[in-house]
């Protein structure tokens, strides 16, 4: 147990907003107060594969001794006015409050209610590397894939919102912060204490998995973020497939639809859409002995929650010319880091995808 954590208990809050943000609660939980409930807030989102995933997180999450709040956050046009009033006890009473996306709007928004001198950012990803460097430098809390744009005109109205976000994420006199991550960092903001995320709670819940012949594809949301020509993507994970005999696509719980619909009937490959954060049902298996992956998360996590097992991680870099001509102009650069990142922290091989 950390010696500055202390106990979860009744009065640590925690606000997840997607699957593997309610994940790596359960894992911040486990490394600091093994057996120890907390009051956890799922600010449910509409998309249904999501509200899948967290339904089944949720009583994980139960099954563990923690209390779920489900929020049905956006439910209507009064549906924030209702969650945030009925929230704004807890939160004033609150001591520590643990959060899994920063650049989260509804998230900031709780921020300023909050009088918790604990505040604790546990992984949400690659946004966590960028979420890390960017209160270092500074700047204002912009997601990556957007840095560069022009702000529209809902970020100039919740500009004010953001800022006050970004200082009570800012370590201070009477403010603790800490960061729950797996990624590496290369700016530490001063004052940030950074703690190691290692999925222990993962490899002691789930495991070890049954690991099969060939190899499987993990699926990514590059393209429905506009940073990923769909055509340029297509070509690719047809390569890749082709190249390593790869059977399953394990889909991003946000690709579309229409897009899964035309790898399965182009490329042959099996569709999955996993009912749990990729990390877990990796664990459970069964799993192919090679995972290939773009730059995503997982290139970070997996080799972490199949820590003993023979399975090998592959990661295929984002060609340039793949891109969209929308793509923000640091999308390159930051793929690029996840990617060199993970191979030098996990000793991952790198794959061509041509």
């Amino acid at each position: 147990m950390s010696p500055r954590a202390g106990k979860a208990g009744p009065h640590t809050l925690a606000f997840v907003e997607s699957p593997v943000q309610l994940l790596n609660v359960l894992e911040w939980a486990h490394a600091h107060a093994p057996g120890v409930g907390l009051t956890l807030v799922v600010l449910s989102p509409v998309d249904p594969m999501t509200r899948g995933q967290l339904r089944r997180m949720s009583e994980l999450a139960r099954e563990e001794g923690h209390e779920v709040r489900w929020e049905e956050a956006r439910g209507g046009p009064a549906a924030p006015l209702h969650t945030i009033g009925g929230l704004a006890g807890p939160l004033r009473r609150a001591s520590r409050i643990v959060l899994g996306d920063p650049f989260s709007r509804y998230v900031q928004l709780l921020l300023t209610i909050t009088r918790a001198r604990d505040l604790v950012v546990v992984d949400d990803g690659t946004a966590t590397m960028e979420f890390v460097g960017q209160l270092a430098r500074g700047e204002r809390l912009v997601r990556w894939h957007r840095k560069g744009g022009r702000p529209g005109p809902r970020d100039l109205l919740l500009a004010p919102v953001s800022a006050a976000a970004r200082h009570r994420l800012t370590p201070g006199e009477k403010r603790r912060v800490e960061v729950f991550s797996s990624m590496p960092m290369e700016d530490t903001p001063p004052g940030v204490t950074l703690t190691a995320h290692t999925f222990a709670w993962t490899r002691a819940r789930f495991g070890p998995p049954r690991i099969t012949k060939g190899a499987d594809m993990v699926g990514t949301s590059l393209v429905e973020t506009g940073v990923v020509d769909a055509d340029a993507y297509l070509a690719a994970v047809r390569s890749l497939a082709g190249a390593h005999g790869a059977k399953r696509y394990f889909a991003h719980r946000r690709e579309s639809t229409e897009k899964l619909h035309r790898l399965a009937a182009e490329t042959g490959l099996e569709i999955v859409r996993p009912e749990l954060p990729l990390e877990l049902i990796a664990r459970r298996g069964p799993i192919g002995r090679t995972v290939v992956s773009f730059p995503s998360t997982v290139v970070h996590t997996l080799p972490l929650a199949l820590s003993g097992t023979e399975v090998t991680v592959a990661v295929c870099d984002i060609d340039p010319a793949w891109l969209t001509r929308n793509a923000s102009p640091r999308a390159q650069g930051f793929l690029s880091s996840v990617t060199d990142t993970a191979k030098d922290a996990h000793h991952l091989s790198a794959v061509p995808a041509v």
